[in-house]
């Protein structure tokens, strides 16, 4: 039996500290389906469609790991797919509040498991906002992210100065 693994997250944009822990799950798990979660609490830069390809292209050195979209509980995603796990990034203590209340709440519905990653310590100060708040301002992203989502960024803010100039 296969040992499935599922990182949930809005990847928007997916940054080196969340190929950084990829990389860790592919390596405990015999499949790590990354999958984008679509939170209607948040108003993302990138449509689900353009999170995935981004994701996809930065993960398709990895045999093991696929991406995927859901929208819903997690664990009903999770018992769809037959995974046995949940990863989640914790970059700091801040985090681990919620992260852990969130653990219990899905292993109390569903008796799943929550495996908790930490990345390493270059990228424990970065995240998606802050990523897209300094390419918004046309800042230097290419330490925090792969390539392909340095130009989707530059792509994206430009276009939204085209429409601003626009109106």
């Amino acid at each position: 039996m296969k040992r499935i693994a599922i990182y949930p997250g809005t990847f928007d944009p997916i940054t080196n500290g969340h190929i950084d822990v990829i990389e860790r799950a592919s390596r405990l798990f015999d499949k790590v389906i990354v999958t984008v979660a679509k939170n209607v609490a948040k108003t993302p830069l990138f449509t689900v469609e353009e999170r995935i390809k981004m994701i996809k292209e930065v993960v398709k050195n990895f045999d093991n790991v696929e991406v995927d979209s859901f929208d819903g509980l997690l664990v009903d995603y999770a018992k769809m797919k037959n995974a046995v796990a949940i990863i989640r990034g914790l970059r700091a203590v801040s985090d681990f509040e919620y992260e852990f209340q969130m653990a219990l709440m899905n292993r109390k519905i569903c008796d799943i498991t929550t495996v908790f990653l930490v990345p390493h310590e270059k990228y424990t100060y970065l995240n998606s906002t802050i990523v897209r708040e300094i390419a918004s301002f046309g800042g230097d992203v290419s330490n925090f992210v792969p390539k392909i989502v340095e130009k989707m960024l530059k792509e994206k803010f430009k276009q939204k100065r085209n429409m601003r100039r626009k109106a």
